[in-house]
Order: C-alpha cells, then structure tokens, then sequence
C-alpha cells in the first residue's frame, strides 16, 4: 500500500523536542481513511488506489455521484477523495483502512494542499518585484516597468510576469519532518508550515 493519507489542516502549534527546544508544528487530522477504488493498467492505463476521507459529516454531504460510486464498489459514502500511485503487485482493495500509522516520527513527508487564494495582487507581492524609488520625486513606486518594446516586438511576449490572480493553487512543500503521531486521536504533527487555511484537505505522502 502506498504510504500516503488524506487529511485536514487543523492549524498550527508548538511542541518541546528532547533538547528542549522549541518545535513549531502543524497539527493535520490524518485520516481515517478508507481505500474507494483500485485502477489498473489493464483498465484505467495506470496504476492507482483512490483513497477518501472518512468523516461522519462529510459523507452526510457526499452529493448523489459521489455516493454512487461508493455504493457501486461497496463502501460506505466519502466526499473528499483523492488518488496515490502504488506498484502493480500492490495489494490494497476497495474497503482497506488506511491509517496515521503507517507514519513514524522523524520521517520526511511531501504535503500538498491547495494555498490560501489572496485574490488580485500586483507585480510586488504576487513575482517579489523591487518597485521604484519612494522618494525625490519618482512617479515610479508599484509598477512593473516595461513589458513589451513598442516598435520591437510590439507585443507582450507569452508569460511576462504582472498582476493576477495570486494563491488559491496547489502547492507541494516537500521533506517536511514528521514531529509526533497520535495514532488514538489520527493527528500528524508536521514540522513547520503546510499549504492552504485552517480546515483545508491535505495529502500527506512519506518520502519513497
């Protein structure tokens, strides 16, 4: 089975490590969750486990599709699935628990969550742009400067960084260390920062 788990961003804490130090940490509820399909090359072109996060009140949610398909492959309903990549002599089948066990502290795992959205941002905090001076009179302060010569080419190339829309995308932090796990409770406390805002589902996949 592959070492992976789905679970929420509870928030973030500190805890003591054994030299006594302080340990910033991010609590994830991780899990249970439950394997909902099994895709093969032979059908699907790839080799899978879809796996979804058992919540009493999230399944109470799941819409009709969703419970649909759980009830076509004989489990009970999940709203938030997502899919891990296992070798082809994988065993895992359609109904499997996977818990927070299978994690250890001081392993290293890739946490993947959608960021926080911060709406339109311009060039300076979305790309880190310096900006012009502030003082003597400059009418140059946020802006981006040039992007595009009038005569040559007289167009905006493809992929010139300027303002949009900034957060809100997946995003991978990637050898974070595993501080603690609470198997009775299903929490992973995870060293450091994770994507996305408090109450946003996560993937946690240990370092292959």
């Amino acid at each position: 089975m592959a070492k992976g788990i789905i679970g929420k961003k509870l928030g973030m804490t500190q805890i003591f490590n054994e030299q006594g130090q302080v340990v910033p940490v991010t609590v994830i509820q991780a899990g249970p969750c439950v394997v909902v399909q099994r895709k093969t090359s032979a059908k699907e072109g790839y080799e899978a486990v879809q796996i979804g996060f058992v919540d009493p009140v999230s399944g109470k949610r799941a819409s009709k599709p969703e419970k649909g398909h759980c009830e076509k492959l004989g489990v009970a309903p999940v709203r938030v699935l997502r899919e891990l990549r296992v070798e082809a002599d994988d065993p895992a089948k359609p109904g499997d628990s996977v818990l927070v066990t299978q994690f250890s502290e001081k392993a290293k795992v890739h946490v993947t969550g959608v960021s926080k959205g911060k709406g339109f941002a311009g060039v300076v905090k979305r790309h880190h742009f310096r900006g012009g001076r502030a003082t003597h009179g400059s009418m140059f302060h946020r802006a981006p400067g040039s992007i595009g010569g009038s005569s040559d080419p007289s167009r905006v190339y493809p992929g010139i960084r300027m303002g949009g829309h900034l957060g809100a995308e997946q995003v991978t932090v990637r050898n974070l260390e595993v501080a603690k796990v609470d198997a009775e409770n299903n929490l992973l406390l995870v060293k450091g920062a994770v994507p996305g805002p408090k109450g946003g589902y996560v993937v946690v996949k240990q370092e292959a």
